[in-house]
């Protein structure tokens, strides 16, 4: 399927279904030499699996990754590494009232304009399960970044109008929501709760610093590493707005303001400010590199809607099975994992982009 596909020197597909025998990956271009096993990968998918809390689809899914190729003996061989995870707590019959019925907020109507045939059990290739191959491929290169010294940590900013105002490091990873302010969390959770009893969904804002990018990576003109990072991020399912370092407010300042100073610190050139959010022209200026993802409510939701069905009626639609009260949580490490790929994708392709480079790599 055409867009399944992301990535330049290092390349992801993506494959499988919500509710198809498996999902996976295959990630081509990926150095040799990385100790990786499932244990690297299986923390990731831990994060982003399903019945975790009440505030997640009660769908019992171990998501239990099994590397099919690409590593030998502990270590990376340079060749594709496909990684699968394969379904085992599929409620197809959920699904079959919806068969013919367009859902608000999902891409029910979209797929049967363009393909003329589309998989309803649970949304198919629309479905967050997708993201299972995603988040497999950014552990992978998240492990390579942190040997060169890159850290990428990202969380829930926002559910709503509920935002955090402290920042707790370790706090992220203590509470179901994934926000690194433990009072936020709280009235968070209160507030979903009530969105739970109305049978209706939230959405909130994620959160992504990327540490230690020096400067230089990226591309001018189409390939900018800010608009890679858009397309990564933007491409996750529930992903409505993205922005970079000050994002919408900078429209709001005046240049004087929005400019980032430059000036000398322990002999290395460093901004004062951070307002470009550690992109300038496409390319890192060595400052954390900061993005935030808005998330749409979950469109299933059990209140009763209105909508189409495929012969052109209007009809009342009351979505049943087992669903997200809220995405955010759970799509934290995907947006992680879409940032890590990214920047190591960028990571590489810089390698080339000087002659000295070259020369330096190639001299003995």
């Amino acid at each position: 399927m055409a867009g399944s596909t992301f990535g330049n020197r290092i390349s992801i597909t993506t494959w499988g279904e919500s509710h198809g025998a498996a999902l996976g990956v295959v990630i081509d271009g990926f150095p040799a030499g990385l100790r990786l096993c499932e244990t690297d990968i299986q923390m990731y998918l831990d994060r982003r699996k399903p019945g975790q809390s009440k505030f997640t689809t009660a769908r019992a899914e171990g998501d239990e990754v099994e590397i099919l190729s690409g590593v030998f003996e502990g270590y990376t061989t340079g060749t594709p590494i496909s990684l699968m995870v394969r379904n085992k707590d599929q409620h197809s019959k959920d699904y079959g009232n919806i068969a013919n019925t367009f859902r608000p907020g999902h891409a029910d109507y979209g797929f049967i304009e363009k393909f003329g045939r589309r998989d309803y059990r649970g949304g198919g290739r629309s479905s967050g399960r997708e993201t299972i191959g995603r988040v497999a491929a950014g552990a992978i290169c998240a492990k390579l970044l942190r040997e060169l010294g890159i850290e990428v940590f990202a969380y829930t900013k926002s559910i709503s109008d509920i935002a955090i105002s402290d920042f707790e490091l370790g706090e992220r990873d203590n509470n179901p929501l994934a926000m690194p302010d433990s009072k936020a969390a709280k009235e968070a959770e209160e507030f979903l709760e009530a969105c739970i009893l109305n049978q209706d969904s939230a959405g909130g804002v994620i959160e992504c610093v990327i540490s230690g990018v020096p400067a230089g990576i990226g591309d001018p003109v189409f390939d900018k590493l800010d608009a890679k990072l858009a397309q990564a991020v933007v491409s996750i399912g529930a992903v409505k707005g993205v922005e970079i370092g000050d994002g919408f407010a900078a429209a709001k300042n005046v240049g004087s303001l929005n400019n980032d100073e430059f000036e000398i610190e322990d002999g290395k050139i460093v901004k004062s400010t951070n307002h470009s959010g550690g992109i300038l022209g496409g390319i890192s200026d060595g400052d954390d590199i900061i993005l935030r993802a808005a998330i749409k409510p979950t469109p299933s939701i059990s209140k009763k809607q209105y909508t189409v069905n495929e012969a052109g009626e209007e009809v009342e639609i009351e979505i049943h099975g087992r669903h997200d009260p809220i995405i955010v949580p759970r799509a934290v490490v995907v947006v992680e994992a879409m940032c890590a790929i990214t920047v190591c994708d960028a990571m590489l392709s810089h390698m080339t982009d000087r002659v000295d480079y070259i020369k330096e790599f190639y001299k003995n």
